[in-house]
């Protein structure tokens, strides 16, 4: 046997069960000691989770099932409120007017941010002061494009019935009107595009140039590049701004509550809005719950089915399965 085969040998066998049982522990005391370094760093947001979210949402779920108008004591009512929601007309109401501005408007606000991106990926000089300008207004807050459109809706002095008198179109009563009321709502929200802008125009930077440059050698025209690389290249941007749009326009209330007061007629009583009518100003917080409940489970199917959907359409150049 060579020398170096018996120093082998006699290294393995100096190995004994003790040191081996050493090396173990001081592996689970590593391991031990970076479990605990990681829940010291994520107590911060642990405790704000749990007193913040997580809390709130157990209590909602106990106060969903009581009758309790915050100066009276609660009475447990089991399934009463869900129940009561089955017979409550407004609630039709605020559903058809949420689904009505998130069928229309986030679709349009998407294509809107989506066409823009496609505007401003371009290399041209001054390009980034155009980029600039269309994500600005995404950084005002709610309240201040609020009162900003409502100046720009005016029936007697604003912008879009001035627009419309320079064609010979009589004015509108936009914001007072039950037909032009949400539709006036849902043009107000493109004017904030500036953020799904930005992430359409990272996706597209992300495209590599070689699948134009072989579409281009197989003969593609611009519109056959743009179907079968650029959309299916962009189809992660897209589904993600579909994902944070679909919830953010299920919860539409600033623009209501400030432009409209629910009205006119109920046309733009969403369904978060209304909830808070029914906490806030009638202080049924039992059922303000149940609604909150019943809204989440709503939102949670329709990002559900999304996430179903986009197996079909939705394009990742990782995807080996594919």
């Amino acid at each position: 046997m060579s020398s170096e085969a018996r120093t082998g040998t006699a290294n393995s066998s100096s190995l004994s069960p003790r040191s081996s049982v050493l090396s173990t522990r001081r592996r689970s005391a590593q391991r031990w000691r970076d479990a605990r370094d990681g829940y010291l760093f994520i107590l911060p947001w642990l405790l704000g989770f749990i007193l913040w979210t997580g809390g709130p949402m157990i209590a909602s779920v106990a106060i969903s099932l009581t009758e309790w108008r915050i100066i009276t004591t609660p009475h447990f009512v089991g399934l009463g409120n869900f129940v009561a929601l089955l017979h409550d007309n407004q609630i039709g109401v605020a559903l058809y007017n949420s689904a009505f501005y998130v069928v229309v408007g986030v679709p349009t606000h998407l294509f809107i941010a989506t066409l823009a991106a496609l505007i401003v990926n371009v290399k041209l000089r001054g390009v980034a002061f155009y980029r600039t300008l269309y994500f600005l207004p995404s950084l005002t807050p709610i309240v201040a494009n609020s009162l900003l459109w409502l100046t720009v809706f005016s029936t007697d002095f604003g912008l879009a019935n001035a627009a419309l008198s320079l064609v010979g179109l009589p004015p509108v009563q936009w914001l007072s009107d039950p037909r032009f009321a949400k539709d006036s709502l849902i043009v107000m929200s493109w004017w904030g595009m500036g953020a799904q802008m930005v992430i359409l125009l990272a996706g597209l930077n992300g495209i590599p140039d070689h699948l134009y440059d072989a579409a281009s050698i197989d003969g593609a025209s611009w519109w056959e590049r743009f179907w079968h690389v650029t959309l299916p290249m962009l189809s992660p941007a897209i589904f993600f701004n579909l994902i944070i749009a679909l919830i953010g326009a299920f919860q539409v209330f600033t623009q209501a509550y400030i432009m409209t007061n629910g009205g006119p007629d109920n046309a733009t009583l969403f369904y978060v809005y209304y909830l808070y009518q029914v906490a806030f100003q009638n202080f049924d917080m039992g059922y303000a719950s149940a609604m909150a409940w019943l809204f989440f489970l709503i939102i949670l199917v329709f990002t559900l089915v999304q996430f179903r959907a986009a197996r079909r359409w939705v394009f990742y150049e990782a995807d080996v399965t594919r």
